[in-house]
């Protein structure tokens, strides 16, 4: 294997989700790339399902008091600390990249496979926040499958959103140990 396409693969090997993070978020310029090679996911049919809904600046906070509204009306009686671990994520993060797929009902496509197009445009971009020195963590839960988050997002049935990308600058990193791929790994054959 030549040099630097080993380096290139060195790089991935060393991306994980970071949690903790800090400003600076990517630059503009920064951001146009990441968003740039989330368009080259996979897409069967060239349906191009993928949307992004850039949360920063002044946005974080009119989007922590979203979670907070979706959470109470899911439940009048949500304890304050959870209520106020909704409102601190969108505020201490200094990007949120809502990820969604534009889902086209009845067509040849199935469904699943819109969605996870849109899932490899996140990882797409997860793999460019880090290469460009950045963290990122994908972020799921009840928010990201509320019916009020998502069509405040923009996403109305059947579109959805499939996640939020936590982006900025690490505060503290750490190794994380990785499986073995023989945990994960079988050959087939047609004998067995």
């Amino acid at each position: 294997m030549q040099p630097d396409r080993k380096h290139m693969l060195d790089l991935l090997l060393d991306r994980r989700s970071v949690s903790a993070l800090e400003d600076p978020a990517p630059t503009d310029e920064e951001l146009d790339l990441i968003l740039d090679v989330a368009l080259r996911a996979p897409d069967h049919g060239r349906l191009r399902p993928w949307r992004f809904v850039l949360i920063r600046g002044g946005a974080r906070e009119a989007f922590a008091d979203r979670l907070v509204a979706a959470a109470k009306k899911r439940d009048p009686s949500a304890p304050q600390s959870l209520l106020d671990r909704y409102r601190a994520w969108p505020l201490r993060t200094p990007l949120i990249i809502a990820v969604g797929a534009a889902v086209r009902s009845n067509h040849a496509v199935p469904e699943v496979e819109q969605v996870l197009s849109a899932g490899a445009a996140a990882m797409n971009m997860l793999n460019a926040i880090h290469l460009l020195g950045y963290g990122g963590i994908w972020v799921t839960g009840l928010n990201a499958y509320d019916l009020e988050v998502n069509t405040a997002l923009g996403f109305h049935a059947p579109n959805r959103l499939v996640g939020f990308l936590s982006v900025g600058t690490p505060t503290k990193t750490a190794t994380v140990p990785r499986p073995g791929r023989t945990q994960h790994v079988v050959d087939w054959s047609a004998s067995g």
